[in-house]
């Protein structure tokens, strides 16, 4: 599995509220979020490892750099405008197989997320497996609309009656949506959710993957829930 990581976000809500420490490296129980994450994608079969900061992030770029990981690493050192545009920035180091990327601030349990790229990597049918998750702790949630085989439907901004999903911010995609993203890029689209609006439009078979639980981390006060969220 290739895995990419987005930590180009300036963090600036947790700069206001107090909180020092670039976003990456705000630590969950003594480890930065993005070691956290990269020691996990090292137990989970991993081939590759590519992670984008943006041109401010000098602490973040150097504690990259220091680490010594057992696949081939790529940091990408570019401010972009947009998750998507940082995910496009990513991907052009992805060469075969499949990958699954995510933002620096998604936290989840190892347990589920091995889960999660086991049940991937197992099928061979999907062109993607989204993570969703029915716990609601995100501002503006994307709320996932699917059939009763889990396949993805369609992506939503506003929520409905027995709606039961949201996004949970980890993607596994395949090749065929690197075309999809190419074209979103070509065409001016911005943001994440309208590129997954765009892969169900090109007819790409995307399955949900249910996570119990997962939570980001924008504020200062979530430093802490998600301390205890991951010490459970």
């Amino acid at each position: 599995m290739n895995y990419a990581i987005i930590a180009a976000g300036e963090g600036s809500r947790l700069v206001q509220e107090g909180v020092k420490l670039p976003k990456p490296l705000v630590t969950l129980n003594g480890t930065p979020m993005i070691r956290r994450l990269i020691d996990i994608f090292m137990r989970c079969n991993p081939t590759s490892l590519s992670i984008i900061v943006n041109e401010e992030m000098h602490q973040v770029r150097e504690y990259l750099e220091s680490l010594e990981l057992p696949v081939p690493f790529k940091l990408v050192v570019k401010s972009t405008p947009s998750s998507m545009h940082s995910f496009y920035e990513v991907s052009r180091h992805f060469d075969s197989g499949k990958f699954c990327l995510t933002t620096v601030d998604t936290i989840f349990r190892e347990d589920e997320f091995r889960k999660y790229i086991e049940a991937f990597e197992a099928d061979e049918q999907a062109d993607g497996y989204m993570a969703v998750t029915s716990f609601i702790d995100d501002e503006k949630p994307l709320y996932i609309d699917t059939d009763d085989k889990m396949n993805i439907t369609a992506f939503r901004d506003s929520a409905w009656d027995g709606v039961k999903f949201i996004s949970g911010g980890v993607y596994g995609l395949t090749l065929p949506a690197l075309k999809v993203l190419e074209d979103c890029m070509a065409n001016g689209v911005s943001r994440m959710r309208n590129y997954q609006r765009a892969l169900v439009d090109a007819g790409l078979r995307l399955k949900a993957h249910q996570f119990d639980k997962i939570v980001d981390v924008d504020h200062a006060g979530d430093i802490a829930t998600a301390e205890a969220f991951v010490s459970q």
